[in-house]
Formats: C-alpha cells, structure tokens, sequence
C-alpha cells in the first residue's frame, strides 16, 4: 500500500508538472544554423506563417512539434531540423543545412548545385563559387529533387563518377586550382580542361580516381614540366599503370593516313569490281562472220577507192570482224 500511494503521488506530481509546462508561454526563440542559405527570417516565416499567432507569449501546449519539423525540412535547403523547448520554456530550433559539394552544367543550358547526397540545390548568390565544375550533363526530368532516385543503370554510375571526382578535387587543394572544368562526354566519360595549357585530359570513367590523378601528377612533374604543356593535345590516364600523350598535330597525320588507307581499299574493291567485267569482254565473240555481197551492203557505209571496177576490193574491219567484197 505504501508503494502504490508512493508511485500515485509520483504520477500526480509528474502530471502537474507537465499541464504547469504547458500552460506557461514561450519565453523566447534560439535559432540555430549551420549555413547561410537560409536566413533567420526565413525559418520564422516557415514557422509562423501569415494567420497565425507570433511563437513569443504563445502557450507551449500550442506549439506542434513534429509539424512544425516536417514543415522545415520541405525545405530544400534544410537537411535536418531539430526543434525542442528547454527547462526555461525557449524554444530551440536548429537545422543542419545542405552543404553545395558540385556545381553542374546540363546539355539544355540548366545550372544548378549538387550536395553530397545528390541533392540537386537551386543557385544562390550566398553560396561560395570555388566548387568544382561539370559540364554536358544529361538533363533531368522537371520536379525531380533528388538525381539518385529518378535515374538508374548507366546514370547511376555517372552520378557515382561525379560524386568521387568532387569530393577528390575538394579535399586536394592542388588539383583543385589546377582545374577549370570537367566535361562529360556522351560516353559517359570524363574530360577535364586545365586552368593553363589548350590540352585535354581524359579520366575515363569514375573508378580508382585517386590512382587516376597520381599518375597524372608524375607525368606533370617528370614530363611537362621539362617539355612545356603546349607540347600536348591530349593526355588520357584512364589506363591502368600507363599515361598515353598525343602530341599536337599527330591527330591530323593519324588522319591523313587512315584517309589513305582507306583510299587504297576503296582501290582494291573498284579493281575487284572491274575484273569480272574485263574477262567477260574478253569472253565475247562475234555472233557470226558474212561475207556481204552487193545485195547486203545497203545498211553500211563503204568509202569509194581512187578506180572503181568490178574487180574493186574494199576492205572494212569493224573490230574482230572482217567483211569483204569482190
């Protein structure tokens, strides 16, 4: 008996407590953020919207929560929103903002931010612009938030290329201001395009990026360094354990040449072709050989000799075949 009005007095104290809390007001608003995309006006906006009482002086009890949480996180912008009120009746909100890790281009003229969960984010003028860039990206359907979720099978990869060359470019500050902008081919393959120097450098696909760059890096130091980087059109480390370098004007020989060969096989196929045609001319035969008299001779032309008698001989060869008249 003396445990059960212990924990009766216990239930009512703690139900006390609880209407006294909520019967108190808000005694005030913390707002905590960790960006600056979004301002303090716009998470009170989000708040309290127009119609409705201010959150300072407003019952505790009024306050929903969990609603006013998910009304954050609608939020592009919001990643994380935790609202709680403390022993002296403040209310506490602090939200965790997405953080822009890429800037992309599309093929449709579209531009917009990615953050690390591949988020895309509007384009903001509060957003620091030293983000490494990707151009000929394939356009996105309209009202899709996320591009993970709406794309699969080669998209999906690609999606993974970028997110594994940002995140490698933003923690090596040298390649970082070594490269201008990063091009996606159709093939679905990376290019990039170097703040100094007219050449090209290919990546192939997103796989062993940190391998990719750090032969890059030898050749940078052991080759251009020695030979200058106008020397070079292309360089493609998409191979395992190998750099290959085109240098510049290779690319025109290298077509002049395959122009060639193909103009030597375009040779062969006609002379083929005109081999049949040659033995069945040589195949053909007159159909009969005449001896045309005076009474055939009217369908040909017989040009007169300087004494025409009747023992005149006129010869007439058209070809292979031999006409005669005595």
């Amino acid at each position: 008996m003396i445990w059960g009005c212990l924990s009766a007095g216990v239930l009512v104290l703690l139900v006390a407590a609880i209407r006294y809390r909520n019967n108190n007001a808000c005694k005030g608003l913390v707002i905590n953020l960790t960006g600056s995309a979004i301002s303090r006006k716009d998470i009170l906006t989000l708040l309290s919207p127009a119609g409705t009482p201010k959150i300072r002086d407003r019952a505790v009890q009024s306050f929903d929560l969990r609603r006013l949480s998910t009304t954050l996180d609608r939020n592009i912008w919001v990643q994380k929103a935790r609202l709680f009120f403390d022993n002296n009746n403040v209310l506490h909100v602090d939200v965790t903002e997405r953080t822009p890790v890429t800037r992309i281009f599309t093929e449709d003229g579209n531009s917009f931010y990615l953050d690390s969960t591949g988020v895309r984010l509007p384009l903001l003028t509060q957003v620091p612009v030293q983000l490494p860039v990707f151009t000929g990206y394939p356009p996105l359907k309209a009202g899709t938030r996320g591009i993970d979720a709406p794309r699969r099978g080669a998209d999906s990869v690609l999606n993974a290329g970028v997110s594994q060359i940002s995140a490698f470019l933003r923690q090596d500050p040298y390649w970082m201001a070594q490269i201008a902008q990063i091009n996606i081919t159709p093939e679905r393959t990376f290019e990039m395009a170097p703040e100094t120097g007219n050449y090209s450098i290919s990546l192939g696909d997103g796989n062993d990026i940190a391998a990719k760059f750090h032969r890059l890096f030898l050749f940078d130091q052991q080759v251009l360094s020695r030979v200058g980087v106008e020397r070079y059109a292309r360089i493609d480390v998409s191979y395992a354990g190998q750099v290959v370098a085109t240098r510049k004007g290779s690319e025109q020989r290298r077509y002049d040449s395959l122009q060639g060969l193909n103009n030597i096989r375009e040779l062969i196929r006609s002379a083929q072709q005109l081999q049949p045609d040659t033995l069945r001319q040589q195949s053909v035969r007159p159909l009969e050989t005449n001896n045309i008299t005076e009474q055939n001779l009217s369908s040909h032309d017989l040009l007169p000799g300087s004494a025409d008698t009747t023992k005149t001989r006129i010869n007439y060869e058209p070809r292979t075949t031999h006409y005669r008249r005595s």
